[in-house]
Order: C-alpha cells, then structure tokens, then sequence
C-alpha cells in the first residue's frame, strides 16, 4: 500500500525509541562516506579527553610536590617546574585537539546536511502529481527546514558532545576506581544511573509535548501561508479578521502547548540539579573524611574535586543535549517520512528514451479514474498523427484536462494504453516524453522572478539572443522592451503583475523556447476576453504547424480548423469528425456551437 504523508501528522511507531534508532541508521552511510575523516576526528576526541582528565591528575602531583616535606638542601621548585610544564602542555593539547577534531568534522557535517537536502529535494520533484495535489506547502517546507537544520544539530551535539560525555565519564570512573576505595567509583556510577535515567523519562514525556508544539506550528504556518496566498480571495469577501482569528485560534493552541512544554523543562532542570548537587556533597564528604583519617593527600581531595568538576559540566548539559538530540530526531524522523514516500510514477526497469524527431501520439482504449470508485475516461481511443492537431472539447468535468495529465505520464491508466510513435509510454523514460512535449496551459504559474527566467525556463541552456526570439515569435517583445526594466522586469508572485494575456504571451514564448514535437493547449485561452483570445488563438495556430497538437477547449470557436474534434461527455467520447461534419450531424457539438453562438451575440459590445 504507498504510504502518504500528512504535513500535520506523523506515524506513531511502536515503540519510540526503535524509530529514534530508524533514523540514526538512516544517517549513517551519509557519514560513513567520509570514513577515514571521521577516524581521525575520533582519534582526536579521545586525545582531546585523555588530555582534559590528565590535567586534574598533574595538578594533584603538583600539590602534593609542594605540600610534601623535602630532604635539606633540595630545591622545591624542581620538581613542580616539570609538572608544570606537563600540565600547560596538557591543556594546549586539549585545545589542539578539539580544534582539529572540529575542523576535520565540519565538511562531513556540512556535506551530510547537503546530501540528504538535496535527495529529498530531487525526491518531492520525482513524487506524483497525486502527492502534492494533496499536500500543504507550508508544512511541507517548515518540515524540511527544521530537518535539515536539525540534521547539523544531531551530528554536531553527537560527536561533539554526547561522545565525549561517554569518554569523560569512562576516564573519571576508571581513575576513582583504581586510585580509591570502590565507595567513590560506585557513587558517581549510581548518581549517573539515576541522572540517565531521570533525564529520559522526564525528556520522553517532553518529546510528546514537543511533538505536539511541532504539529501546531506546521499547521498555524500552512494557515497562514494558505491566507497570504489567497490574499485576493480574502480581499474580495472581506474576511481579513476571519482569517486573523482562524490563525489566532492556532496560536492560541501553540501558545498553551509552548507553556506546557516550558513547564516541563522547569521541572527536568530541577531535578537534575538536585541530583547533581547531591553526588557532589556526597563524594566531597567522603574525601574529606579520607583526608581527616590520613588516608588521602590534599592533592588527592583536589584531584577528586578536579575530576568531580570534569564531570560536573557536562553532566549538567546531558539533560539538554538529550532533549535537544530527541528534538532533533523528531524533526529528521518527518522528513525521512517524506524520503520514504513511494513514487506513484517511476521509470520501469529496461525503460528506453524517445527517440527524437517527429512524434504520433495515440490514446488505446483508455480507462481512468483518480481514485477507484469514482472513473473518469471510459474507453477513450483515439489518434494525433505527427504533425496533426486533434482537439477534445466537451462540458466541465468531462475529463479533457486529465488527458494532458496522462500524456505527461502525472498518472498511469488503469486499462489500456497511451502511446508515442507506436510505443507504450509506459516503456519510456520520464525525462525524455516530457521533454518532448510544451504545454500552454489555462492558468500560467510564473516564478516570481524575471519575465527573462520564466521564458528561459523553457530551456535553461538558451542564449539571450535564444530567448528573445522566442519572445518575438510570441509578440510579446514589444511589451517587454517598453518596461522600464526591460526582460529583468519580477513578475511578482505566480507572476500577478501580469495580465492574464500577458502571462499566456510568455508562456507560449517558453513553449516555442522549448521546441518540443509536440504540443498541449489546455484551455489556454478560456480566461482572456474575445479581443485577447483571437489575437492569442492566431500564434497557437501558427506555432502548432508541423508539431503533433492536442488542443483541450471549451469554446469550440478555438478548434474550428482542427484535424479532427473529439466532443467528451461523461468521460466518453460521444462524437467526432471535423467542425462540419459535426455540424451537419446536429448532436451534442451543433447544441455547443449554437448555445455559445447565442451567449456571444448577447454579449454587449464593449464600451
């Protein structure tokens, strides 16, 4: 069954910690891909904490150099000059190989960061059509955001921290417990059992609350950014403060989340402050007791305290990390979802490239519909020879947009086939069908970059004198050149500060740009007025000769000189032929052509 992704909900796994794990695998390989850098970045981690918990060590010695009684006539400074010496040599090394060790480990970071941003960017381009019909844009790029980042984060507080905590501790044990009675050893053992396991219960209740602050905030963005981006809509019914309170309420359930969550952490740091300040007390008492009975030196209570405060810092920032590391799981675990969302649409195994050259386009008894129970073609068989036109017309609804979406293989036929120069497209490479096929389509989406990018995008690789060509074939030259900025005039947002002529001016320039065998008009002039659609409908005419051309319509003055017309109704194919023949046959076509003939002629004339 293929998973789908909700930007407001996450897969509960069964158990928490087994998915945490999930995830932690997943990163590997990124990691590992940089082996030998990562060794070494070890190898310096190890060095850097030996060189850390030898320093109290060599300053008990030197305590102890100078407290102890010395023979007559020996010099006291001898002695502690070379531990000196030792511990200054300590503490550079420290620094030095925390230095190294970053430095070594920034490019595995950053390139891991790199890799994976880019695999899941490639990953939603490759994803249906179905998927992102389906999904909200706000959510979607905040999960990205926060796993991206949060990818830097894990790898930086792992190796950087969580790691070298383990090191410490392991160090500090290991020199309480061969140095001292066990007593030592195994109270700081207890302290950190009980600290561990304190900190995860407590940072797991908080991961759900987190969790649920991180579900309400995609949601409040996806509001907003739905509201901002239907800002017109919102104006034209005068719903600014029904949009204000809808967003309000979300933040009403962030705000109340985010208390609970700082409660939450209240309650984590105190306990683990008591827990810390208790271990201290204690150990400290029984230094000093080992000192009062003679057992121990004054170096081996600083040694002691030395070791205690080694541990003492980064114990008290294990509760954070923690918390900060499960934040930072949770995060990647939502964009790893969406790694792991199934391609509705892949190539198949063996698939070969279209062929270049001139493209016949045919539709093999064709059934089709977006979700089971509900069909949208039935049976729809026919043929473009290359370089005909045929155009489908018929009412709203009766499936004429979904064969542009099935030509562009968004979707696969449930029965039958659709075919380029007599091979199952199905056998062919994505890349190379729709790379062989322009569309204008009835809403024309620009960037909001410049007129220049969006008819370049056509084809990326064309020179500027490449474009602007284009840009005279489609009569749009003239238009731009008069703008005060010429072709690096922004089009603002989905390309609003454009007329609906000018849009489709400039996306007929980037079809021409493109010069693919074959042609969609879907409905490309149904939103212009007459005076607009006659001048656009004569480039479409002019542009389409010698291409394979499908032609999606509504008003049928638009397909009058078409090959052959198809009229849909129901999803069939209820008639077809040419504009003649289907008006001599007086059936579902003749009614169409009359009925809009009326609607124009009752139109009034423009002022």
């Amino acid at each position: 069954m293929r998973r789908t992704y909700s930007p407001n909900s996450l897969p509960a796994p069964a158990d928490g910690q087994r998915h945490d794990w999930q995830t932690v695998r997943n990163l590997l390989p990124y990691l590992w891909a940089y082996k030998w850098r990562v060794l070494f970045a070890l190898a310096c981690l190890i060095g850097a904490k030996a060189a850390n918990v030898g320093v109290p060590v060599v300053f008990k010695e030197i305590v102890d150099a100078f407290t102890a009684e010395k023979p007559p006539g020996q010099t006291a400074l001898v002695v502690p000059l070379a531990l000196l010496a030792m511990y200054g040599l300590l503490r550079f090394s420290m620094s030095l190989f925390t230095e190294l060790r970053e430095l070594l480990f920034t490019r595995v970071t950053q390139q891991a960061v790199r890799n994976i941003a880019l695999q899941v960017f490639r990953h939603l381009h490759a994803l249906s059509l179905r998927f992102h019909l389906e999904r909200q844009t706000g959510g979607l790029t905040r999960d990205i955001e926060r796993g991206t980042r949060s990818i830097g984060t894990l790898i930086s507080y792992t190796i950087y921290s969580i790691l070298p905590t383990v090191v410490e501790v392991g160090l500090v044990i290991g020199i309480l417990g061969a140095r001292y009675e066990a007593s030592f050893a195994l109270i700081t053992v207890v302290a950190l059992v009980v600290y561990v396991t304190f900190t995860v219960l407590l940072t797991n209740w908080r991961t759900r609350l987190r969790r649920e602050v991180n579900e309400i905030d995609s949601a409040a963005n996806s509001r907003a950014i739905d509201s901002l981006l239907n800002y017109e809509t919102v104006k034209y019914f005068n719903n600014e403060e029904y949009e204000a309170q809808r967003y309000d309420r979300q933040m009403q359930r962030w705000e109340s989340a985010q208390v609970r969550s700082q409660v939450s952490l209240s309650v984590l740091n105190l306990g683990q402050a008591a827990i810390i300040a208790g271990t201290v007390t204690l150990i400290m008492w029984r230094a000093a007791v080992g000192v009062a009975a003679g057992a121990m030196t004054v170096g081996d209570i600083v040694l002691v305290n030395g070791l205690l405060m080694q541990l003492y810092i980064p114990l008290n920032w294990l509760g954070v990390l923690y918390r900060e590391i499960r934040q930072a799981l949770t995060d990647i675990e939502r964009m790893f979802v969406l790694k792991a969302e199934q391609r509705e649409i892949a190539d198949a195994p063996g698939a070969v490239p279209l062929a270049p050259g001139p493209c016949a386009v045919r539709f093999e008894h064709v059934d089709f519909g977006y979700e089971a129970r509900r069909q949208i073609l039935f049976d729809v068989d026919f043929s473009i020879p290359a370089g005909g036109t045929l155009a489908v017309v018929g009412h709203s609804g009766s499936g004429k947009s979904t064969l542009a979406r099935l030509l562009f293989r968004f979707y696969d036929v449930q029965s039958g086939a659709v075919r380029v120069n007599g091979r199952d497209i199905r056998r062919l490479t994505q890349a190379s069908l729709r790379a062989a096929i322009g569309i204008v389509p009835q809403d024309t989406v620009l960037f909001n970059d410049s007129i220049f990018y969006n008819i370049q995008y056509g084809r990326p690789q064309a020179s500027r004198e490449e474009v602007i060509a284009a840009a005279q074939a489609a009569h749009i030259h003239d238009f731009v050149t008069a703008l005060p900025d010429g072709y690096e005039t922004r089009v603002g947002e989905r390309g609003l500060k454009l007329s609906g002529g000018e849009k489709q001016r400039v996306a007929i320039a980037r079809a021409l740009l493109k010069n693919p065998p074959i042609l969609v008009f879907d409905e490309a002039t149904s939103a212009l007025d007459s005076q607009s659609e006659k001048a656009i409908q004569g480039e479409l005419d002019r542009i389409s000769v010698g291409r394979t051309t499908l032609v999606i319509a509504h008003r049928l003055s638009t397909v009058m000189n078409a090959d052959e017309i198809l009229v849909l109704e129901g999803g069939r194919i209820a008639e077809r032929g040419t504009h003649r023949v289907l008006l001599e046959r007086g059936g579902l076509y003749a009614q169409m052509w009359a009925l809009q003939q009326q609607e124009e002629e009752a139109e009034p004339l423009p002022a």
